[in-house]
C-alpha cells in the first residue's frame, strides 16, 4: 500500500514568498474565471472592468491607494503582534475605537486650527487603539487567556459602542431623525495630494517604513524577535516576556487605531459602525501573505485594495461584488499552497503495516 506524504526539500525552490503570491494570484484568476463561467458571467469583461477601475487611470489609481491605507496599517498591526507569536484578531475593533477616540477629540475642540486638530485626532486614535488592545495583552500575561478570543470579542463591543453613541449621546440633531453621529470638523479633513489620494497615503507609508526600520535595526525590535522565536532564550537573556507581550499588543493596537483616525480624516466624513469596513479582518490575510513582515504589507495591501475597488465596480455588469472576496480567498489559498510546496515535496511512500 502506498500513501502520499510531505517531505522537506533539501533546498527550497527559488522565488520564495513573491513567487508564492504570484502563483496564488494566477490560481485565483483561473479559479475566479471558472466560477464566473459557471455563473454565466463574461469573464474577460469582468476582469477588464476590475483592472480599469483600479489601475486604469490616475484617478482610479488614487482611489486604490486610498483604500490600501487602512489595509496596510491593519496588516502592519497584525504583523507586529505576530513578531511575538501573538495573533491580534481585533484590528477591526481597534480601528473602530481609534476612530471613536479621534471623534471625541474633534467634538471637544471643534475650533482648533486644522493642522493641530488633525495631529491631535490621529494621536487620540492611536491611543484609543492601544487601550483597546491593552486589555487582551494583560489578560494573556496575567491569567493566560488567549489574545485570539479577547481581541475577537472586543470587535463586537466596539461596534455596539458606536451604535449606542449614534443613537444617544452623539446623535446628530440635524440628521433628520436618522441615527448618525455629527460630522467631524471640516478642518480635520486630510488634504489631497494628487487626484483623490489624501495625505493619509504618505502618512501610512512613513509609518510602515518607520516600523520596518524599527523592527530590524532597534534593540527593542531585536529583543522582540528573540522573544517570539524562543521564549526560554529570551528569559535567560533577561528579557521580560510579560513586558514584551503587553508592549507589542499595545503597539499593535495603536497602529490599528491610527488607521481608524486616518479613515475618519480621509475617506469618511463622520464616525459610523461601518468605518472599519472589514479592513481589520482583511489585514490578517495581508499580513499572512506578507509573511508577517512590515516591509511587505504595503505591496500586498495595494493588490488587495485593487481587488476590492475593482470588485465594487463590477456590480454595474450585474455581477456580485462577492467575486472580489472570493478572489482574495483564492489568492491566500494559492499562495499558502505554493509556499508549502516550495519547502516540501509530495512523495509516494510505502504504508507501514501495523500488526
Amino acid at each position: 500500500m502506498k500513501r502520499l506524504v510531505l517531505a522537506r526539500r533539501e533546498t527550497p525552490t527559488r522565488g520564495g514568498q513573491p513567487a508564492a503570491v504570484f502563483i496564488g494570484l494566477v490560481f485565483a484568476l483561473i479559479g475566479g474565471a471558472i466560477l464566473l463561467t459557471i455563473a454565466g458571467d463574461p469573464v474577460f469583461e469582468v476582469y477588464d472592468r476590475m483592472w480599469d477601475r483600479s489601475f486604469g487611470s490616475m484617478d482610479t489609481l488614487s482611489a486604490t491607494f486610498n483604500r490600501a491605507v487602512p489595509l496596510a496599517l491593519a496588516g502592519l498591526a497584525v504583523s507586529v503582534a505576530a513578531t511575538m507569536g501573538l495573533w491580534n484578531i481585533g484590528a477591526e475593533g481597534q480601528i473602530l475605537f481609534g476612530a471613536t477616540a479621534a471623534t471625541l477629540v474633534g467634538r471637544l475642540f471643534p475650533d482648533w486650527p486644522g493642522p493641530l486638530l488633525i495631529v491631535a485626532m490621529l494621536l487620540a486614535a492611536a491611543i484609543g487603539g492601544a487601550l483597546w488592545a491593552l486589555g487582551p495583552g494583560i489578560a494573556r500575561t496575567e491569567i493566560g487567556v488567549s489574545e485570539i478570543i479577547t481581541t475577537l470579542m472586543l470587535n463586537e463591543v466596539a461596534f455596539r459602542l458606536i451604535v449606542w453613541l449614534q443613537t444617544t449621546k452623539w446623535k446628530d440633531p440635524e440628521g433628520f431623525g436618522f441615527p448618525q453621529i455629527t460630522a467631524r470638523p471640516e478642518q480635520a479633513k486630510l488634504g489631497i495630494i494628487w487626484e483623490r489620494s489624501h495625505l493619509g497615503v504618505i502618512i501610512a507609508l512613513a509609518v510602515i517604513a518607520a516600523f520596518a526600520w524599527f523592527m530590524n535595526r532597534s534593540v527593542w525590535g531585536y529583543e522582540l524577535k528573540i522573544a517570539g522565536s524562543s521564549p526560554k532564550t529570551a528569559t535567560y537573556a533577561g528579557i521580560s516576556m510579560r513586558r514584551k507581550v503587553i508592549g507589542v499588543m499595545t503597539l499593535s493596537g495603536a497602529v490599528a487605531g491610527f488607521a481608524g483616525g486616518i479613515e475618519l480624516g480621509g475617506s469618511a466624513v463622520r464616525l459610523s459602525e461601518n468605518i472599519s469596513n472589514g479592513f481589520g479582518f482583511a489585514g490578517i490575510i495581508v499580513a499572512a501573505l506578507a509573511l508577517m513582515r512590515p516591509s511587505g504589507v504595503a505591496v500586498v495591501a495595494l493588490a488587495f485594495s485593487a481587488l476590492q475597488v475593482g470588485g465594487l465596480s463590477i456590480q454595474t455588469l450585474g455581477v456580485s461584488d462577492a467575486v472580489s472576496t472570493i478572489l482574495q480567498a483564492l489568492i491566500l489559498f494559492g499562495a499558502i499552497g505554493a509556499a508549502v510546496l516550495s519547502t516540501y515535496q509530495i512523495r509516494l511512500v510505502d504504508r507501514k503495516v501495523v500488526a
